[in-house]
């Protein structure tokens, strides 16, 4: 057991907000590579899909809003904490950000993200317990397929990944699709901490931070993907972590279920929902789950026009 403070990052408090610092999150994934091809984070393909630059990956931002869970809930942010949000607009590389909390009502918090220019990156909600409702249990709820799928025609909602194996030490390399360590990530992290790096933590062991918890899961949609049509450019759309009995370690070995939950789509995707669940090995009682919604450009697909 230790005292030692998770974070140091100063909060401001107004009109029944927390909001933390302004920060410059760093793009990780300009080398990322799905399948030989290059990937959202890519200025170039960015800029020919209308970005003014490769996209930060969207769990980047969840870091932002770790000391604001931690100064509402304490300890039990890490263990019982959940994050749900809704992309509404793209940061790049060099973009001022900063994280806001509304007070909790009933253990769900408005929460946002704002660009320096004051344009909304994301929206939802930070609650505590696996019963809280959050964002994207009403986006989820809502989710239609769309009566004609291109990219996504061979996918049903229930089709299942069995579990596989994971694990995320500091110097592992997590493939093509996250070029760099957890050493690396935590070097350019937005919202460094103590807890992360060593055990000098309420556990004794070093935690992942919650944006590090979708590349535990996500290492895998290379290696075992469902059957979806690419390549095609994507982006992340809704995000949610959750800890059920966290907080997840460095070093430890879990396993990961993931499972397709929903379709939808609008005029330019199709979107494909997946929940991850995360077992400790040998375990039946998932520690955390991860649900994504994953956005893929139809116009991005080779041959599309043709079917």
């Amino acid at each position: 057991m230790t005292n030692t403070m998770a974070f140091d990052t100063p909060i401001e408090r107004r009109d029944g907000h927390m909001m933390g610092s302004s920060r410059r999150p760093r793009q990780m994934l300009g080398d990322q590579d799905f399948h030989g091809a290059a990937t959202i984070h890519d200025d170039a393909v960015a800029q020919a899909m209308g970005f003014a630059g490769g996209t930060i990956e969207g769990p980047t931002h969840l870091s932002q809003f770790a000391p604001l869970g931690y100064a509402t809930w304490g300890r039990d942010w890490f263990e019982r904490g959940c994050l749900s949000m809704h992309y509404r607009a793209a940061c790049t590389d060099g973009n001022v950000v900063r994280a806001f909390m509304a007070e909790p009502a009933g253990g769900v918090a408005a929460i946002r993200t704002e660009r320096a220019d004051g344009v909304e990156i994301l929206s939802g909600t930070a609650s505590i317990g696996a019963d809280a409702a959050s964002e994207l249990d009403r986006r989820l709820a809502g989710a239609q397929a769309p009566a004609e799928r291109i990219i996504l025609r061979d996918v049903a909602v229930g089709m299942i990944r069995p579990r596989e194996t994971v694990c995320v030490g500091f110097d592992d390399h997590m493939g093509s699709l996250y070029p760099f360590t957890l050493a690396q990530k935590l070097a350019a992290i937005t919202e460094p901490s103590p807890w992360y790096a060593s055990g000098e933590n309420p556990w004794g062991r070093p935690i992942l931070p919650f944006e590090m918890v979708s590349v535990l899961v996500n290492q895998l949609f290379d290696s075992d993907p469902f059957p979806v049509r690419g390549p095609t450019v994507d982006l992340i759309v809704d995000h949610e972590v959750r800890m059920i009995a966290g907080p997840l370690f460095v070093d430890e070995i879990y396993e990961v279920e993931r499972a397709v939950v929903g379709l939808s789509g609008s005029r330019r995707t199709e979107s494909l929902w997946v929940r991850s669940r995360i077992f400790r090995s040998g375990e039946m009682e998932p520690v955390a789950t991860v649900l994504q919604n994953t956005a893929s450009l139809i116009e991005s697909l080779p041959g599309h026009a043709a079917g």
